[in-house]
């Protein structure tokens, strides 16, 4: 597989580039920067971090995140939010899996 570029324009449609600081982050969720590190504290989502140590998320970090400040605002608690966001995805890839082998597996 050929190495992924690198140049600017190939940033911008990376979901995975940590392209936002934590106030643009936290800005963008209408939440506030102590929401986002409570995320990182309940192992929700891991921020990369700057070479001068400051926290960096990607677009889709920020979406896991928005995904776990809507149970916050229906009343769940953070971490309870962080479970069962956690949970969402595990059962959304097993899915997954399981709907790719029942392909492989399907009479041709």
């Amino acid at each position: 597989m050929p190495p992924r570029s690198t140049s600017p324009v190939d940033k911008l449609d990376d979901d995975d580039y940590p392209a936002y600081t934590m106030g643009r982050a936290a800005e963008m969720l209408g939440a506030t920067p102590a929401f986002l590190r409570a995320l990182g504290e309940h192992r929700l989502i891991t921020p990369l971090r700057s070479e001068g140590g400051h926290r960096r998320y990607s677009r889709y970090q920020l979406r896991i995140a928005a995904r776990a400040r809507e149970l916050v605002d229906q009343g769940t608690p953070v971490e309870a939010a962080c479970r069962i966001v956690i949970l969402e995805d595990q059962l959304e890839e097993a899915q997954r899996i399981n709907e790719e082998l029942r392909t492989q597996d399907a009479p041709t």
